[in-house]
């Protein structure tokens, strides 16, 4: 359902940055079902390519192959990232709070950090400057929390106005999509609202996995099944190459 959820929001003509993983698995299923235009665009510098399978990484020679251009790591930051010319971006972690900033860095104190985590990659430059950002992640208690233990990605800062103030080019998350759910930012408060969730899930259970008070949209969705369409192609997206 996630995978699903996150194909639906890409556009056809859109330019998108991939990551590996989900994303990847969302992008290249939009491709093939109602973005056939879809610029995919990943971090390793292959820009159009329309992989016949999954990559297993983003240095994956099955990128390059079917590129429509590949280019240098510093060229799609200063080039096609920074200046606003991707449409959108996916990024994860492993928290976020209600103004959807992104931690990856540690949980915990920075000094005496409980647990160290990767750190940023390029999710910051990402968060920055992508016209739009959608979250995908697993929602739970410990990862949905009211304020991040270390911002590594901003999201919508303290609150309404702060993206502006910190000079931030794009419009930051518009969307999470969970395995419960889908979130939006409230265009008042830019809170994290519930506006739509799986079918089978409640508000409660949504509730009971959110470390702040949820807000409920009064226009609350029930997001629509897979469609056997788009079963199908996800099946074979992930069986492609295998034995």
């Amino acid at each position: 359902m996630m995978s699903v959820a996150a194909a639906r929001a890409l556009r056809d003509g859109q330019a998108c940055f991939v990551g590996i993983g989900l994303p990847s698995t969302a992008a290249n299923l939009a491709r093939r079902l109602h973005a056939p235009g879809l610029v995919l665009i990943y971090e390793s510098g292959t820009v159009g390519t329309e992989p016949d399978e999954l990559p297993l990484s983003i240095g994956d020679g099955i990128l390059v192959d079917s590129a429509l251009s590949v280019v240098s790591v510093p060229e799609i930051f200063n080039y096609w990232l920074q200046p606003g010319r991707i449409d959108v971006g996916f990024l994860s972690g492993a928290q976020i709070d209600r103004f959807a900033n992104i931690n990856t860095t540690v949980i915990g104190e920075y000094d005496e950090p409980s647990v160290r985590l990767p750190g940023s990659g390029g999710a910051p430059e990402i968060a920055a400057s992508c016209r739009e950002v959608v979250v995908v992640m697993r929602q739970r208690l410990r990862s949905f929390v009211s304020q991040v233990d270390f911002v590594t990605s901003v999201g919508h800062g303290s609150g309404p106005g702060d993206r502006g103030r910190l000079g931030l080019r794009g419009a930051g998350p518009v969307r999470v999509i969970t395995d419960l759910g889908v979130l939006e930012p409230d265009p008042d408060s830019a809170e994290l609202v519930l506006t739509a969730m799986h079918t089978g899930v409640t508000v409660e259970q949504v509730r009971s996995e959110t470390g702040w008070e949820l807000e409920v949209s009064p226009d609350l969705m029930t997001t629509t099944p897979p469609t056997e369409q788009e079963l199908t192609t996800l099946r074979g997206l992930r069986t492609v190459g295998s034995s």
